[in-house]
């Protein structure tokens, strides 16, 4: 049986936009500045974490 990975945000997560901020930048900080291909998923992930939790701008009426 084949298991794909899931790209989604887990809802169960529920980190605030400055938490996962601080695992991207220890991300980057670990990887001197090179991401392999793992920590490049890694980061694809952690980044879509950050946008959703991140504070959305009110919009213009």
């Amino acid at each position: 049986m084949l298991h794909s990975m899931s790209t989604s945000v887990e809802a169960a997560t529920e980190r605030s936009a400055a938490e996962v901020n601080e695992e991207i930048r220890a991300l980057w900080r670990r990887s001197g500045g090179t991401l392999s291909t793992e920590q490049r998923e890694v980061y694809q992930r952690l980044v879509l974490e950050w946008a959703a939790a991140a504070p959305q701008p009110a919009q213009a009426a």
